[in-house]
Order: C-alpha cells, then structure tokens, then sequence
C-alpha cells in the first residue's frame, strides 16, 4: 500500500513532466503576440459624438476589410467607449500605408464638370480593382484603377454620358465633357467623355507612380466609403527590435522569477517546496493553455498579470504550508496536519482570491485594452493557482503522507 501511494506520486510527476516537454512547441508556435512583444502599429481613432451605434459597427466592419486587403494577420479591431475604434496591426512592415488606409473616408463621387451635380457615388461601384497598361507612353497613366458598375450605377452613368456627347456634340474636346472624379473632396481624375459608356465601366488614371498606390485606391473603393468621419488622435509604432527585446526581457524575467521562488520554497519546506515547484509547472501549463485556446493576445501587461497570478499561488502555498507546520508542531500525525493544514488555509487562500477576482472582473469590464489583458490574465492565474493549490497539491502531499516515506518532521519544514 506504501509504495502503490508513492508510485502513484511518481506517476503524477512523470505525467506534468511528459505534459511540459510536450507543451513547448505547440506553447511557441501558437502564442499570439501583442504589439508591444512582436511590434506593429497602433491606432485610435474618434468619430463625431453624434455617431450612432449602426455608424460604429458599419466603421468597424470597413476597416476589417481594408485591413484584411493589407493581408495583416491577427489585427485587433474594437470598439472603445462610445466613439472611438481601437486598431492594432501586429507586424506590419509599412505602417503609414496602413494608417492612411484606415483613416481615409473614401467618398467617391463622379461629378459632371459643366453643372458640378453629382452624378455617380461609391454607393453605385460594384468593383475597383488595380491595373497596368504597358502600352501607355505616359509613366503617371500606365497605373489604374477600373471600376465597375452595379446595375443602377452603370443606367446613370450610360445616361450621363449620353447626355454630355449629345450636348457637346460639336467639339469633342469640349472641356464640358470632363466627368472629374473626387475622393474625399480631392480631384483624383478628370477624363474626357469620348463616347456613351454603356457598359458600367470607367476607370481612374493618373497619378499613380506605382502600381502599388493604385491597389490601395482600388481597397478603399472596394471597402466602401466610411460612414462618419474619423479622426486618428493616436498612432503608435513599435519596432519590431523593441518588440523582440521586450520578449527576451520578459521571458528572462519570468524564468529568473519562477527559479528564485522553487528554489527558496525547496530550501525553507524541503518536501512541501518540492511539491509546490510541480504544483507551479501544472499551474503555468493550465494557464498558457487556457490563454492559446481562447486565443488570446499575450501582451506586456499581460505578462505582468501573469507573473503577480504566480506569486498569489506561491502565497497560497505559503499559506499552506505554514498551517502544516504548525499542525506538525502540536504534535499530530502527517496526514492529520495535512488536512488541518488545509482546511485552515481554505478560507484564507478562498478569500483572497475571491475579492481579486472581483477587482480583475471591474478592471475587465472599465479597463483599457492593456489593462483588461491584464485583468484578464490575473483571472485565469487566479483560477488555476486555487486549483493547483487547494486540489494538486493536497493530493500529492496525502499521498506522501499514506506512504509514509518518512517520520521526520523537518523534511517537512517544521
């Protein structure tokens, strides 16, 4: 019965420890990182405060599009307070072409040069794609953007045409004939109407040096004009130098901080420390664990709620183990003091938690990004460490006690 106790130990141990070397690359390859680890761009943007809620889900829903159009993975799009959207870009490689693509408002109008009516708006484009016409002489018109048409756009556009080359039909250079085409109030091209356009088609030309600048126009107009005006009253870059830097320091800093607490709690408990350091690995296993599979972005503050999780599941050992030496010194058996050791302990280690949890869940709920990443991470610590703590770690120590490996109370701290 002794050796079934500790072979049951033995079998426990050698399960996190399979489980932790097996952790590894899945724990690296899936961490998602924040842009402070892995760099990238940020931005927060304020819209007029009469913004209705339907103009701040239709915002964010056209900025995710032009967002995926960049081919950024992973970025971050939410809503903060009223008015305001939040984006983060995590590595990309250009931020001022993501910034200005997110910022724009991309009205297009098509405006008649002779009565200045607008005749044609981002509201009748079905599509805008980018193109190239290696015949063209002229280096600022060999880029372009076709547009085409719905159904209703293409029956304007037919009419408007037919009606500028049947008014000007005397010159055909008349200059009336010009349809100049707006983005956001700013003339982006003004072609001649040569002949009726039927087919819904026109395109932009001119003035675009690369074939480059000519697909983010075409991702603007694809995405739809921007239902309020918003203003950035943040940009914030991280390099992806400072990024890399912060994650060495921060993976240091919590290797240096969990073998400073193993080895103190092994040098001031003895068998208990032993048992909390493997208390501490299923901890950090259950924690990443939990974090990857709600996928979750790992950020600094984050981290730091990490960190401060794992020395309230030290404390709750502490707390433990404390009561267990002091069962142990009045005089009762191991596995006696190891149930009055915890049952003494419950509502100490309970209580504190408990009133964490609840400021975590106010910090979750007000907070901003960072600080509910967080709150967020000290919640899921929390709630593991109490596992850890008051489940594995009782277990493991009654098991050592059934089996009866030793009567020495000192190996036991007291």
């Amino acid at each position: 019965m002794r050796w079934e106790r500790l072979l049951l130990v033995l079998i426990t141990v050698l399960i996190i420890a399979v489980l932790t070397f097996a952790a590894i690359e899945p724990f690296q390859n899936n961490v998602k990182l924040g842009l402070d680890l892995k760099g990238g761009v940020l931005v927060r943007l304020e819209a007029p405060e009469n913004a209705t809620d339907e103009d701040m889900a239709k915002a964010i829903a056209i900025i995710d599009n032009r967002i995926n159009s960049l081919g950024v993975t992973e970025p971050e799009i939410r809503r903060e307070g009223d008015n305001r959207i939040l984006v983060e870009l995590p590595g990309v490689n250009n931020p001022e072409e993501a910034v200005d693509l997110i910022g724009k408002t991309a009205l297009l109008e098509f405006k008649r040069v002779d009565t200045l009516e607008t005749v044609i708006t981002g509201k009748d484009l079905k599509t805008a794609k980018e193109g190239m016409d290696p015949s063209e002489p002229d280096p600022g018109k060999k880029n372009f953007v076709g547009l085409e048409l719905n159904a209703e756009g293409a029956k304007k556009f037919a009419a408007v045409t037919r009606e500028l080359v049947d008014k000007y039909s005397e010159n055909e250079n008349d200059p009336n004939r010009v349809i100049a085409i707006f983005l956001d109030d700013r003339l982006i091209s003004a072609p001649l109407v040569g002949s009726v356009i039927t087919n819904g088609q026109a395109s932009i030309s001119g003035g675009f040096s690369t074939l480059e600048e000519a697909h983010n126009l075409a991702i603007l107009l694809s995405s739809g004009a921007l239902p309020v005006a918003l203003d950035i009253i943040e940009k914030r870059t991280v390099g992806p130098k400072l990024g890399l830097d912060s994650l060495v320091k921060s993976q240091n800093a919590a290797l240096y901080g969990i073998a400073s607490i193993l080895l103190f709690m092994i040098v001031y408990y003895r068998i208990p420390g032993i048992v909390a350091g493997f208390s501490l690995v299923l901890y950090t296993l259950i924690v990443w664990g939990i974090l990857i599979g709600i996928n979750a972005t790992i950020t600094l503050p984050g981290i730091a709620g990490f960190l401060l999780s794992m020395g309230m599941a030290v404390d709750a050992n502490v707390i433990i183990y404390e009561r267990l030496k002091e069962e142990l010194k009045n005089g009762k058996s191991l596995r006696a003091a190891v149930d009055a050791g915890f049952s003494r302990a419950f509502w100490t280690i309970f209580d504190a938690n408990v009133t964490t949890l609840i400021a975590s869940a106010v910090l979750i709920y007000f907070g901003t990004s960072s600080i509910r990443g967080f709150a967020l991470t000290l919640s899921i610590g929390i709630l593991a460490s109490m596992f850890t703590a008051i489940s594995f770690t009782r277990f493991i120590l009654r098991q050592l006690a059934l089996a009866k490996i030793t009567n020495n109370n000192k190996l036991y701290g007291a």
